[in-house]
This record gives C-alpha cells, sequence and structure tokens, in this order.
C-alpha cells in the first residue's frame, strides 16, 4: 500500500467515525486527491465529489474565488487555495473542503517557483491556506503536493 493509499484509509476512517464529508477542489493535482480517496472502501460514506479548476476561470465561475484575488495574488496562494477549498465545501455541501494549488513544472507560474503549493482547508469555523515547497519531477511534486492534502484533510477531520 503507498503512502498515498494509507494516509487516504486513514482519512476514510477518520470521516466516517467523526461522520463528516468531504469536498475537493484540485488545480495541479487534477483529480488526484478524490481519486486516492475514491480507491478506499467506504468513501462513499464521506466523498461528496471534487471539482478539477486547472484553470482561473473555473477557480472564479465554479468555486466562487473572487477574481480580484486572482488578479492580485495569481492562482498559486494561499488565500486562493483557502477560497477554493471554501467553494468546494458550498458547491458540493461537504463538511470539510481541501484544495490544492501550486506550480508542478517545468517553468515557475505567477512569478511562484516550481514546487510552490498550497492546501487549502475549509471548514464551518474558516479557511486557511498551507504553504509547502517540493523538489523532484512534476510527477514528484503532484504526489508531493496530494499527500499534504490528505494530511491535512486528517488534520482536519481529526479536530
Amino acid at each position: 500500500m503507498s503512502n498515498l493509499h494509507h494516509l487516504a484509509a486513514q482519512a476514510v476512517r477518520q470521516a466516517l467515525e467523526s461522520r463528516l464529508t468531504v469536498a475537493t477542489a484540485e488545480s495541479l493535482t487534477a483529480g488526484m486527491v478524490s481519486a486516492v480517496l475514491a480507491d478506499t472502501p467506504g468513501a462513499s460514506g464521506m466523498l461528496q465529489g471534487g471539482v478539477v479548476a486547472y484553470q482561473n476561470s473555473v477557480k472564479e465561475n465554479v468555486l466562487h474565488v473572487p477574481a480580484d484575488l486572482l488578479a492580485r495574488a495569481g492562482s498559486v496562494d494561499p488565500d486562493v487555495a483557502g477560497a477554493m477549498a471554501a467553494g468546494a465545501r458550498t458547491a458540493l455541501g461537504a463538511d470539510v473542503g481541501v484544495a490544492t494549488t501550486g506550480v508542478a513544472g517545468p517553468d515557475a507560474h505567477d512569478g511562484k517557483p516550481v514546487g510552490r503549493v498550497y492546501i487549502g482547508i475549509a471548514t464551518a469555523a474558516g479557511a486557511t491556506g498551507f504553504e509547502y515547497s517540493f523538489t523532484g519531477s512534476r510527477p514528484d511534486i503532484r504526489a508531493g503536493a496530494c499527500a499534504a492534502a490528505l494530511e491535512r484533510l486528517l488534520e482536519a477531520l481529526s479536530s
């Protein structure tokens, strides 16, 4: 069992025990977080759904990330990550939203270096963005972002 699947299994178990539902909003991971959660038996009891928001237009129009925030900060930003998570939580009717945004490479984006990733978590108490820096190939960075998202999700479900 991969580390990702181990983390996902813990998150699914914790969500089910806590009777909490989860929604995802993913940019650079493009569905990996929801896919690895869905690989876990029991996921149907906690995973509401997910939005792959690769383009800013989707972040704005589907997840309701403020246009002025995107214009000012770019898509790779902790506040954008939090807003994406909040948008997924609201749009999909979940208790917890988790979001990923970042630069997988090979080129920098919006003035952010390759490997810079933000994970957003949103609950009824509000939304937060967490910064990470990963190294390696594009798949390595995306896998790191997925693991970080699952870790932050598990933390949110446990608190």
